[in-house]
């Protein structure tokens, strides 16, 4: 079984920064994919960046040039750079891992933009 444990969430300030991990108990070469994803209350939850097995990278809209996804093979790990953060980036943030039949979940880290 796939486990994901995700860390590095807090509170910041508005303009401040913080960085995501996710920790995969496997080789991330064995996903098709890894994402993060976020979900603030009452909202749907919304993909915020991919990284493929080949090292692409793919952004929302509302995260691009702010955002940054990144992996260490090595560690199994993938991380979120998040720089010029807003109070509107408030959400609990959680690594996905997809395969062609299958998705894994972390528990979340929870990140609070305030002032």
């Amino acid at each position: 079984q796939v486990q994901l444990v995700e860390s590095g969430g807090g509170l910041v300030q508005p303009g401040g920064s913080l960085r995501l991990s996710c920790a995969a108990s496997g080789s991330i070469f064995s996903f098709l994919a890894m994402n993060w994803y976020r979900q603030a209350p009452g909202k749907q939850r919304e993909l915020v960046a991919t990284i493929t097995t080949g090292g692409s990278t793919n952004y929302a809209d509302f995260v691009r040039g702010r955002f940054t996804i990144s992996r260490i093979i090595a560690k199994n790990t993938v991380y979120l750079q998040m720089n010029s953060l807003k109070p509107e980036d408030t959400a609990m943030y959680y690594c996905n891992a997809r395969k062609t039949m299958s998705d894994y979940w972390g528990q979340g880290t929870q990140v609070t933009v305030s002032p």
